[in-house]
């Protein structure tokens, strides 16, 4: 590594981006897994290509589904994950995944103090299998999960939209509704724009207020 690359790395601030996926079994049809695997490693690809000379974009992915909430993807910067694509089987248990969220982005050894705001991300496609209203609570009172940026989509019908509201806790922001595969990479896109904006910008603490509608002017 050449020293003007060490200096680099040395001085750029991580800028952690946590994805809690829901891999239920539900989650196999329509083509909805392969979707999400194919816009997640979209998502990666465009991350690791940005200038990280002031921050640099951590990614960890917790999968909640058959074997519980788990980290998928530990979080790493994203030009160094080897993306492993995820499978769906079993339930929706969506307050681990909180709880594992909350640990995460609490825990000062995964994710240093001077890192810029963290970035969250729910995708589910159905209504929670366990006690979710109490983790979410710690999730948004914590102290610096509670400060982070929120995205919310739903995939499908069964999607529980008003738990999505909840966990975006803030009036004005929409969860995303998707109903076909085009529709979860649409999304993965707006989250792309939105962060790589933030990572580019002269404060990344800053949350960019991106619209879906805006991504035709974007260029990845």
């Amino acid at each position: 590594m050449s020293k003007l690359k060490e200096f680099t790395a040395s001085s750029a601030r991580p800028l952690p981006v946590l994805l809690l996926a829901d891999i239920s079994g539900s989650m196999t049809t329509n083509g909805k897994i392969d979707a999400l695997n194919d816009s997640v490693q979209e998502m990666l690809e465009s991350f690791a290509a940005e200038d990280d000379s002031r921050a640099e974009i951590h990614v960890s992915v917790v999968t909640f589904g058959k074997d519980g909430a788990k980290v998928h993807q530990p979080l790493a910067p994203a030009a160094k994950v080897q993306w492993t694509r995820m499978t769906a089987a079993g339930g929706t248990p969506m307050g681990a995944a909180f709880d594992a969220a909350t640990g995460m982005i609490e825990d000062r050894a995964q994710i240093p103090s001077r890192a810029y705001r963290p970035t969250i991300i729910l995708v589910s496609d159905g209504q929670p299998t366990d006690e979710w209203q109490t983790p979410l609570k710690r999730l948004l009172g914590a102290e610096r999960a509670s400060k982070a940026a929120r995205f919310a989509m739903g995939i499908g019908d069964d999607a529980d939209e008003a738990m999505l509201s909840a966990f975006l806790a803030t009036p004005e922001a929409r969860v995303y509704r998707a109903h076909a595969a085009r529709q979860i990479k649409q999304f993965f896109r707006w989250v792309t724009m939105s962060v790589t904006q933030r990572s580019r910008s002269a404060n990344p603490d800053s949350v960019i207020a991106a619209e879906p509608t805006d991504l035709d002017d974007f260029n990845f």
